[in-house]
C-alpha cells in the first residue's frame, strides 16, 4: 500500500469520519450505560452510586506484605469517580475478614493500560488531539500502599501492631477518617502538648467528627515514658518559614498553668522557660495577640490549645557599655543584669575570655593566670583590673623565667583577652549571679533579648554565660542556686547554630561538651533544650543526635535538609512547604508525620 494510500484511510477515519465517529459515540452511550448495569447485575452487584470506599485491593501484580519493606506489594485499583481526590500520603485503611484493619499510606500513584493496546501510535495521538481530556475508565488508576500498621479492638480500646497480616484481593480501600483509628494507626498520643494539625499534601486531614480535625501532640507524662519536653526539641525552617511564630505557638503551650511535672521530693512544679532571644521576638509572648477573633479563641478552647498572653513574662536585659534596649514592641517587666568576672572562677567559666582563638597549648597559660589572679584579688576581682594585672612585665618576666608561660604565649592570651568587647563584664546593674529567681520561676517566662547587643561576640558571651549558669546548676549536686537545680526548665535557644557549632577551638569544644552532658542528663534533672535554628547542619552532632523531636518546616538548602534526617518521602516535600506547614520527626511519640500548624499565633506576634 502506498504512503498516500494510507494518509487517506487515516483522513477518512479521524478526518471526515471523526464527526460521525463522535456522533455514534454519542448514540452509543445510553448503550453502554445499560451494558453496564447489566455488567453489575451479572456480578450480583449494585449499580454505580452505592458505591463504598475510593476502590479495592488488587492482586494484577501480586500481592504481598514482607518484613523487607522493598519486598512489599499492596496495590489498590481507585475507581473513575474518586480518582481525583487521592493525594499521595492520604491514608487509607483496608479491613481483615475479622475485625481487624490495615491502615497504611498511599506511597505512590499512577496510570496503566486497561487493555492490551497501544496508545502510543498516529491514529491514536490524533484521536486524542480532537477531544477534550479522556476516558478515566480507559485506563486504570492505581494506588501503590504502604502499610503502617494493623489496628484491632481490646478490651474495649483501639490497639496497633506491626503489619503481620496480608489483606484479601478485592479488601475495600477507604479514606481513613475516625480520628480515633488515624491517631492508633500513627501512634499519635491522645493528649499532650499541641503541635498543630495532621495534613496531607498541604491540606488538613479531615474527619466525621466534629473538629474535623486530627490534633498532634507531644507526649507530655511519665505514665507514658518520658515526657519528650526533656529528650529535646529542635525547630528548623529558613527565613519566612514561619518558625518563630510555631516555637511561640509550642512554648506557650508549656507556660500553661495546668501543666506541672512531678519532682524526685514528691512536688509538682510547673515548668519555667528562659528563652534567648535574637531579634526581640519572644518578650512579645506577655501580650494578647490583637488580631485574634473571639471564635478562634472559643476554637481554641475547645481543642484544649493554650492561648492569650503570659502575664508572668520578664524580660532580662543584658547591659553593654555605651548601648541601651528599646523594648518599645512589648510590655512586659524589664530587669537589667550584668555578668560579674567572677563567673570566670566562681562558675568555672575560663572558656568565656578564652575566646574562639585559643588554641590547646594557650588555653592552660590562661587557666594559670586566672589562678594567679583571683588568689590575689579574690571574687571581687573585675575583668579591667584583670587586663592591668596582664600588664606587668614583671609577671611575664617571672612566669617566662620559671618554664610556666612562654613569652609569646602570654602575649597570645593578653591579645586574646583584650579581643573581648568593652562594656561587657561589670556593668552598673545587678549582676546575673544575684537573679536565679528572676530568671527562673515555676510557670513564669524570662525572655534574654540580645538584638540591641553590638557585636555577634558580645551576644555569643551573654547567651554562653546565663546558658552555662543553668545548665551547670541543673547537673551539679552542690548547686549555686536551689531554685534552678529544683524547678523544671526548657532552655530555649534561638538560632541556636551560632552557639552550639563544632568548631576546633577550646571555647566550642568546652560549650558543645557542657550542652551535650546537659542534652544526656535532661531527662533525669528536668531539663529540656528547645533548640530554634536556620542552619541546622551547624550544630555540633553530639548535641544534635540527642534530640528527639525535630519540627522541620521550609527549608530550601539541600545539605540542611539532608541533616535533620528525617524519612525520604518526607523529606522531599520540605523545599515546597507554604509557611506554617511541617513535617514532624518523633520516633519516640510517633510514626513521622506532616502538620500544618495554627494560622494565628496564639500570643502576640510582629508590630
Amino acid at each position: 500500500m502506498s504512503d498516500s494510500g494510507d494518509l487517506g484511510d487515516f483522513t477518512d477515519y479521524a478526518g471526515s469520519g471523526g464527526d460521525d465517529a463522535a456522533a455514534d459515540a454519542s448514540d452509543d452511550a445510553p448503550a453502554e450505560e445499560a451494558d453496564t448495569a447489566a455488567e453489575f447485575e451479572r456480578y450480583g452487584t449494585e449499580p454505580a452510586g452505592a458505591d463504598q470506599g475510593l476502590g479495592t485491593v488488587s492482586v494484577s501484580q501480586g500481592l504481598r506484605v514482607s518484613q523487607d519493606g522493598d519486598e512489599t506489594r499492596l496495590r489498590a485499583f481507585i475507581t473513575t469517580g474518586n480518582r481525583d481526590s487521592v493525594r499521595l500520603g492520604s491514608y487509607l485503611l483496608v479491613p481483615y475478614p475479622d475485625d481487624e484493619t490495615l491502615f497504611c499510606s498511599i506511597a505512590a500513584l499512577e496510570y496503566a493500560q486497561e487493555f492490551q493496546s497501544d496508545d502510543a501510535t498516529e491514529i491514536h495521538a490524533r484521536r486524542q488531539m480532537r477531544r477534550e481530556g479522556f476516558e478515566e475508565r480507559d485506563y486504570k488508576f492505581m494506588a501503590e500502599l504502604e502499610p503502617v500498621a494493623v489496628i484491632y479492638e481490646e478490651g474495649g480500646e483501639l490497639k496497633r501492631r506491626m503489619t503481620d497480616r496480608v489483606p484479601k484481593p478485592g479488601a475495600l480501600a477507604r479514606e481513613a477518617s475516625d480520628e480515633a483509628q488515624i491517631k492508633t494507626g500513627l501512634k499519635i498520643p491522645g493528649d499532650g502538648v499541641f503541635l498543630g494539625h495532621l495534613s496531607v499534601g498541604g491540606e488538613k486531614v479531615r474527619t466525621a467528627a466534629e473538629p474535623p480535625t486530627v490534633d498532634y501532640r507531644v507526649k507530655d507524662e511519665y505514665a507514658d515514658g518520658d515526657p519528650l519536653v526533656f529528650r529535646h526539641t529542635l525547630v528548623a525552617g529558613g527565613t519566612g518559614s514561619g518558625k518563630t511564630h510555631a516555637s511561640k505557638n509550642v512554648l506557650r503551650q508549656y507556660l500553661d498553668a495546668e501543666r506541672t511535672y512531678p519532682m524526685d521530693d514528691g512536688r509538682e512544679v510547673s515548668p519555667a522557660v528562659v528563652q534567648f532571644d535574637p531579634q526581640d521576638e519572644y518578650a512579645q509572648m506577655h501580650d494578647d495577640n490583637p488580631g485574634m477573633s473571639d471564635e478562634f479563641a472559643r476554637k481554641l478552647d475547645r481543642e484544649g490549645i493554650a492561648h492569650g498572653g503570659h502575664d508572668d513574662t520578664i524580660a532580662l536585659v543584658p547591659v553593654e557599655e555605651g548601648v541601651s534596649y528599646g523594648g518599645e514592641n512589648h510590655r512586659a517587666e524589664q530587669v537589667r543584669f550584668t555578668i560579674p568576672f567572677s563567673v570566670v572562677d566562681e562558675y568555672d567559666m575560663p572558656w568565656l575570655v578564652a575566646g574562639g582563638g585559643l588554641n590547646d597549648n594557650q588555653y592552660p597559660a590562661l587557666l594559670t593566670l586566672l589562678n594567679r589572679f583571683f588568689s590575689d584579688y579574690g571574687q571581687s576581682g573585675t575583668y579591667q583590673q584583670f587586663l592591668t594585672y596582664l600588664d606587668d612585665p614583671g609577671l611575664q618576666e617571672e612566669l617566662h623565667e620559671s618554664g610556666r608561660v612562654h613569652e609569646a604565649t602570654f602575649d597570645a592570651v593578653k591579645r586574646r583577652v583584650r579581643g573581648i568587647p568593652n562594656g561587657i563584664f561589670d556593668q552598673d546593674a545587678r549582676p546575673i549571679t544575684e537573679l536565679d529567681h528572676e530568671l527562673v520561676r515555676p510557670g513564669g517566662l524570662t525572655v534574654v533579648p540580645t538584638y540591641h547587643l553590638s557585636t555577634s561576640r558580645a551576644k555569643e558571651m551573654f547567651v554562653l554565660a546565663v546558658s552555662s549558669l543553668l545548665v551547670d546548676d541543673k547537673l551539679s549536686n552542690s548547686p549555686q542556686s536551689q531554685r534552678i537545680k529544683e524547678t523544671p526548665l526548657v532552655l530555649g535557644m534561638d538560632e541556636a547554630h551560632n552557639f552550639l557549632s563544632e568548631a576546633d577551638t577550646v571555647q566550642a569544644r568546652k560549650v558543645v561538651q557542657k550542652f551535650t552532658e546537659a542534652a544526656k542528663q535532661g531527662r533525669k534533672e528536668r531539663l529540656g533544650l528547645f533548640l530554634i535554628t536556620q542552619d541546622p547542619q551547624d550544630i555540633a552532632e553530639p548535641v544534635f543526635k540527642q534530640v528527639n523531636t525535630k519540627i522541620v518546616l521550609n527549608l530550601g538548602d539541600e545539605d540542611a535538609i539532608s541533616s535533620v534526617n528525617i524519612p525520604t518521602q518526607l523529606a522531599q516535600k520540605v523545599p515546597y512547604m507554604e509557611k506554617g506547614q511541617m513535617v514532624v520527626y518523633s520516633p519516640d511519640n510517633s510514626e513521622p508525620v506532616e502538620l500544618i500548624g495554627l494560622s494565628e499565633c496564639v500570643t502576640r506576634h510582629g508590630e
